[in-house]
């Protein structure tokens, strides 16, 4: 769990990291609602190529986008195991009880692309934008919904503070879980459900420690005057340049133009 990379911020100065982070956190967003448009192998081709270019780019290590993947790694073959034994077709061969079919192993496959794509994506997002301009790109974008009384500020607040502190509490439960099993603590042995009961011991104190530290992260803020509701000064406050504009616009026309075509054909 050391080598957990969700939700850290990698300070290099390259060209996606000067981008404005509502440039990042649209085109993001685009770039995901758009996958889902795509139905074939072919498609996926130019954004493999644009997220590798982004990834080059961003100087990120071929390693850290690896290590990115793991703790989704479970979800994954989960899905994959569901899509593949579920999925109606020609049979390909038998398992037990189980078909496998053509189409579901062209399912399977088309599946698990779509999540990583997505995975990569994201984690490009956290790797190259701070917690802090995270945090004031958020409030501009739902900026203008405050005059609707939408918590702008205080809802970016707590995106940003969850995607920071998701490496602390990986952290924090591997030190819990080398406790326990100092103490005889037994996480790997067993059924499924004793497996669950033995993750006890590790569950409980890491929701203690997780309620203790935002009830101290909440102390640190109301001394520094944090206030809910009050309009906040930035000592850097972040504005679009024309690279970000013409940016976001070839962005978002690679994706409508995936978009059109398969609604028009």
């Amino acid at each position: 769990m050391n080598k957990i990379t969700i939700g850290q911020y990698l300070p290099y100065d390259t060209f996606v990291h000067r981008l404005d982070p509502r440039v990042k956190i649209i085109s993001v967003f685009a770039y995901i609602i758009t996958i889902f448009f795509v139905t074939d192998f072919v498609t996926f081709i130019p954004f493999v190529l644009l997220l590798a270019a982004m990834l080059y780019t961003a100087k990120i290590p071929f390693k850290s986008i690896i290590r990115s993947l793991k703790p989704l790694l479970f979800i994954i073959l989960i899905t994959a195991i569901i899509n593949l034994f579920t999925s109606p077709g020609n049979p390909v061969f038998r398992l037990g009880p189980f078909t496998i079919t053509d189409q579901g192993i062209y399912k399977t496959a088309f599946t698990v692309l779509r999540l990583i794509l997505i995975i990569i994506s994201t984690s490009v997002l956290t790797y190259t934008t701070s917690p802090m301009e995270l945090t004031y790109g958020l409030e501009k974008l739902f900026g203008p919904l405050k005059r609707f009384g939408f918590p702008a500020g205080e809802l970016a607040m707590m995106i940003s503070i969850s995607i920071r502190f998701i490496p602390t509490l990986f952290e924090e439960a591997q030190k819990i879980q080398m406790a326990q099993k100092a103490r005889g603590a037994d996480f790997e042995s067993g059924n499924i459900i004793n497996r669950a009961k033995n993750m006890i011991p590790l569950l409980v104190p890491l929701f203690i420690n997780s309620f203790k530290r935002s009830d101290d992260l909440a102390t640190a803020m109301e001394a520094r005057m944090y206030r809910i509701g009050e309009e906040r000064t930035r000592l850097n406050d972040i504005a679009m340049t024309r690279v970000d504009y013409i940016t976001l616009f070839v962005f978002l026309i690679f994706c409508a133009a995936i978009i059109i075509k398969y609604i028009l054909w």
